[in-house]
């Protein structure tokens, strides 16, 4: 049954007004012979036919906005809000993923996931519930031609799922969820024996074992609960995790995110207090970020 309603509303998501033409667009882009495709930093896709550029760009506009990257195809260079090379680096060291199984929670356009594939996992599954994400993804998935799979589905869908894996990321999702503590459980009961997760998440930057519950965060109204390091250990712990290991700590800088002509809107620097980058237009601290691997069974 809830197979049945999901597969109804995933039908639904690709069968909207916006959502619909940029699959056919997708669909009907020109056959196109590539040369080379380079999984670094910026993702590079290189053909032989240069008179398909501008068709190509065309449909990189028609995708805006371009969260996660930096991509560079046929030329065209996407310079995403986030570059997600930075995040990636961090936690590279720590992906111990070959002949593995692995999920990306919170995968958006698949940056990520493509930057695994040098690693060799046995395979890769993304999760995320953004339409536009998936269509982003199919896009470069074209070119890459991998094996990566990408479910129009969230957190809160691994419980219904008929696949564990040996390594989750989940990163930039916790401050998300109205329960952190149950989300991280869906990631441990999702996890093989001998499993790993590495997460990230926004913190307090405080020994107290506090969290902050804003009505609002860096202008994000979606943003529920910011633990201090303390606190995200303890939520691990009830959650059953051991082995609990910090990777990173980082602040967030307008080099790792910043506004470009690739979005639609505001960025970090619009985030800020305009007079003290120290703290959130809020009041808050600025956003730091933690960078965590767990043990689960």
């Amino acid at each position: 049954m809830y197979i049945q309603k999901n597969s109804r509303l995933l039908k639904q998501k690709l069968e909207a007004k916006n959502i619909a033409p940029l699959c056919d667009m997708i669909a009907s882009l020109p056959q196109i012979q590539i040369s080379h495709i380079n999984l670094n930093d910026i993702i590079e896709i290189e053909c032989i036919e240069s008179d398909k550029k501008d068709s190509i760009l065309e449909a990189i506009t028609a995708l805006k906005p371009w969260r996660k990257g930096p991509f560079r195809i046929l030329g065209n260079t996407i310079e995403s809000e986030w570059d997600s090379s930075i995040k990636y680096n961090i936690i590279k060291n720590h992906l111990h993923i070959k002949n593995k199984n692995i999920a990306d929670i919170g995968c958006n356009n698949g940056y990520y996931m493509f930057r695994m594939l040098e690693l060799l996992p046995k395979s890769i599954i993304g999760f995320d519930p953004s339409a536009l994400c998936k269509c982003q993804f199919d896009f470069i998935n074209r070119f890459i031609q991998s094996n990566i799979q990408f479910e129009l589905l969230g957190i809160e869908d691994l419980s219904h799922y008929d696949r564990t894996f040996d390594v989750i990321i989940c990163l930039g999702v916790l401050y998300h969820r109205t329960n952190p503590i149950d989300s991280l459980k869906l990631l441990k009961n999702s996890l093989n024996s001998g499993g790993e997760i590495i997460i990230d998440c926004l913190i307090l930057d405080t020994d107290e074992p506090i969290v902050l519950s804003p009505l609002r965060y860096a202008k994000m109204k979606n943003v529920y609960f910011i633990p201090s390091i303390g606190a995200i250990k303890n939520w691990l712990f009830r959650a059953g995790f051991k082995h609990i290991e910090i990777i990173a700590k980082k602040k967030t800088d307008t080099i790792e995110q910043r506004k470009t002509k690739w979005i639609n809107g505001e960025s970090l620097e619009d985030f800020l207090d305009p007079n003290d980058s120290s703290k959130t237009i809020e009041g808050f601290q600025a956003p730091i970020r933690i960078y965590i691997k767990a043990k689960g069974k």
